[in-house]
């Protein structure tokens, strides 16, 4: 399974949800960085027409930049979740400010789901998110896309290779990963219902 971060991972934070249910026939879609219109919306074309359904961790200042994106992705089902407001990285934050800055965020997301960018927070501010009432959400598979080493091809067999029940896949809708997330996602669609497995918003976990 591809993963960013080690199996000590799932110990130093408990309670943190980096998989759905292995018994149950779903995978979980997840976008973050978003909403960026160059790469949002192609991405909620590709969504509307495979009938899927996905969840979208934002970044709040790019919700303010892009409301009618934001509320494209409610209005067609999806679920959004909180990504910081400025995409900080939990490590070189101060806890106080990380969690002051998710607040700040979630006034635009409103969403109790929480992701770290680039996965990284602190026991600390772990702790303050349980706190607060936050769940948080990282993922068992990663796809790259925003790497520009990673190929469109690489980037889909990161993913194809790696389904399972429950999996929750990391992409993003970011200018970073345009070419590889947009390139890789329709065959990303087609195999998911062509392995039987449903669609699952990150909230049905």
């Amino acid at each position: 399974m591809i993963v960013s971060l080690p199996d000590s991972a799932q110990k130093l934070f408990p309670g943190v949800v980096f998989s759905g249910d292995r018994t149950i026939n779903k995978v979980y879609l997840t976008f973050d960085d978003g909403p960026i219109p160059e790469v949002t919306l192609p991405i909620l074309d590709l969504l509307k027409k495979h009938k899927a359904v996905a969840t979208f961790f934002e970044v709040g200042e790019n919700v303010l930049k892009n409301p009618t994106v934001h509320q494209r992705i409610l209005d067609e089902g999806h679920m959004v979740a909180n990504h910081t407001y400025n995409h900080l990285s939990g490590w070189k934050t101060k806890s106080k400010e990380y969690l002051s800055n998710i607040e700040t965020a979630n006034g635009l997301i409103k969403s109790a789901y929480f992701r770290p960018p680039y996965g990284r927070m602190t026991p600390k501010q772990f702790k303050r998110l349980k706190v607060a009432g936050y769940k948080v959400v990282y993922w068992d598979i990663l796809s790259k896309d925003y790497d520009k080493t990673v190929t469109p091809e690489e980037c889909l067999d990161n993913v194809v290779n790696n389904l399972q029940k429950g999996s929750i896949i990391l992409m993003h809708d970011s200018l970073k990963a345009e070419k590889n997330v947009l390139m890789a996602l329709p065959k990303v669609l087609e195999t998911i219902k062509q392995k039987g497995f449903e669609f699952g918003r990150i909230d049905e976990i």
